[in-house]
């Protein structure tokens, strides 16, 4: 969880940077647009994180609870040897 809320942060910093250097802002108001995308991001990523393992956590609880088929009934059984 902590490595989605570190590359998130990380990409929203990049992003940031990029989209307002791109609008040609002085490098003070870069830096605050990148914090701001830094922030963001890493809020993103952490609830996308969470949602993902939440719903990893259904899915093995639900394989898990999951019944098992019966053995299929073969038609030519093997003569029990007597």
């Amino acid at each position: 969880m902590k490595l989605l809320l570190l590359s998130g942060g990380v990409l929203g910093f990049g992003i940031g940077l990029v989209f307002s250097r791109a609008q040609e802002n002085s490098w003070p108001y870069c830096l605050w647009h990148a914090c701001l995308a830094a922030y963001v991001g890493g809020w993103l990523m952490g609830w996308w994180g969470r949602a993902w393992q939440t719903s990893l956590k259904d899915a093995a609880h639900e394989k898990m609870n999951q019944p098992t088929p019966p053995a299929p009934l073969s038609a030519n059984p093997k003569p029990s040897k007597s």
